[in-house]
């Protein structure tokens, strides 16, 4: 039996559920209020967890599997095995002082206390700097702590920077860049292969991402200047119509970001009766 740590609530919670959902493994029979969930995989089961004990969970071994955020795998320095960066969750630790503080970088505050949720990060960040700083840490409301005198900095997540700027906060570095990872129990890891078809899963649907399937009807004597506008991932697929022998069907997989100028290109190249359409998984 394979156990999967996820968030169990946050920011991580419903795009962790989502992305396995696409991979084939719903949440069934569960919720946030509860400890376990099954997957259509009678192998596999769901732990659900604060995204912060999940690293230690599946270093000790209490998940074989777990999905959380990079900083919180530094942050605990849990000993795992890390298989995949997931691409969402994106966020930043960032250094901030206070808008009025003339303080413009990192190296100014020798000597200074900086408060953190992320103690091991903003220690590790400072000794690379060769900065000596006093961390203070704080269990929450950490942007609050320059305007009490309790800190003259600090080291806090970010996303978009709203959060400092309604506290009158600016950042002047970034400390630590973070997105959410599949991690493994090492041992676990080396030792059951279920864990590999988890992460090739997973991955399949991220190679799905941002790519569209095109399908098309070309006139034979389009087809070489149909070619040039999409190669595809490794050529476009070409088929014969069996009803014109003038026209072939022409499938190939392209960024989804190109869609709108390829499509174009396409039909002034000669293609007709285009069709794009979603793709859900690309095994490798």
């Amino acid at each position: 039996m394979i156990r999967i740590a996820i968030p169990n609530k946050g920011r991580l919670h419903d795009p962790t559920v989502s992305l396995l959902k696409e991979a084939g493994l719903p949440v069934l029979e569960g919720g946030t209020r509860k400890l376990f969930a099954k997957t259509t995989d009678p192998e596999i089961t769901y732990l659900f967890a604060r995204a912060a004990d999940i690293p230690e969970y599946v270093q000790d071994g209490a998940a074989d599997v777990g999905i959380t955020g990079l900083d919180l795998i530094h942050e605990t320095e849990s000993d795992v095995e890390i298989l995949l960066d997931l691409k969402f969750g994106g966020a930043n630790l960032v250094l901030a002082v206070p808008e009025d503080s003339p303080i413009s970088s990192a190296k100014e505050l020798e000597g200074m206390r900086v408060a953190t949720e992320f103690p091991n990060i903003t220690a590790k960040y400072f000794e690379n700097l060769g900065v000596n700083i006093e961390v203070v840490k704080v269990s929450g409301a950490c942007e609050m702590t320059p305007h009490v005198g309790i800190a003259d900095a600090i080291v806090d997540i970010s996303s978009s920077g709203t959060t400092l700027v309604t506290n009158h906060l600016k950042m002047i570095e970034k400390a630590f860049t973070s997105s959410v990872y599949l991690i493994a129990n090492k041992k676990t890891q080396e030792d059951n292969g279920k864990i590999g078809q988890i992460q090739t899963a997973v991955e399949s649907v991220l190679r799905a991402k941002g790519k569209r399937y095109l399908m098309m009807n070309v006139p034979t004597a389009s087809l070489e200047t149909v070619k040039k506008v999409l190669p595809g991932m490794a050529g476009p697929t070409i088929m014969k119509v069996e009803s014109d022998d003038s026209v072939l069907a022409v499938h190939a997989v392209v960024d989804a970001a190109t869609i709108f100028a390829t499509v174009d290109e396409l039909k002034k190249a000669g293609a007709k009766d285009i069709l794009v359409v979603p793709i859900e998984r690309m095994m490798p």
